[in-house]
């Protein structure tokens, strides 16, 4: 099974509603148009993992300082054609940007779905979110892609990230209460 058809196949199978529905058709479409929809040279945009890296113990979040957009953000990012699963992508991006070892992500797929405009060459970037749990006693360790790497309480989120940063930590809450 290729990449893309792991894709299809996790969009499928996500439990989306109201305006989550409405994203996860136009993921299905675009993979459906674009056979390279998965890949950073599809210049009209491409699916991207990523993973909010959650410490349940202690009520937080790690975010990352992403370099190049200068905003605090989960880690996450392109797909490599090593990646044989859009959850194996992201925990791969969450483990080598938050250098934390022993990252499991929560079953039952995706928490959300985010599409974000990106200045070219990308132009728009469907991410495709997970949760990753910290194991207990869990220490990060800066990497090339980050400025600064920081644990939030839940609560602080939105005092320095965006809605979709924010909107993303309240999925991670309610999965983890289930």
């Amino acid at each position: 099974m290729t990449l893309h058809d792991d894709a299809v196949l996790v969009l499928k199978a996500y439990e989306a509603h109201g305006d989550q529905a409405e994203l996860r058709q136009v993921y299905l479409d675009h993979l459906a148009a674009r056979p390279d929809g998965m890949w950073k040279a599809c210049g009209a945009g491409h699916l991207t993992a990523s993973a909010l890296v959650v410490d349940p113990e202690r009520g937080r979040v790690l975010l990352t300082l992403h370099k190049k957009l200068g905003m605090w953000l989960q880690m996450g990012g392109h797909c490599e054609p090593g990646d044989g699963t859009v959850a194996g992508a992201a925990l791969r991006e969450a483990t080598e940007e938050s250098g934390v070892p022993g990252l499991t992500l929560l079953p039952g797929g995706p928490a959300r779905l985010d599409r974000h405009p990106i200045p070219a060459p990308c132009h728009w970037h469907l991410d495709v979110q997970y949760v990753a749990v910290a194991p207990s006693g869990a220490v990060e360790a800066i990497s090339d892609e980050s400025l600064d790497l920081r644990w939030f309480g839940y609560d602080e989120v939105a005092a320095v990230a965006d809605t979709s940063v924010v909107r993303l930590v309240e999925a991670a809450r309610a999965a983890l209460e289930r």
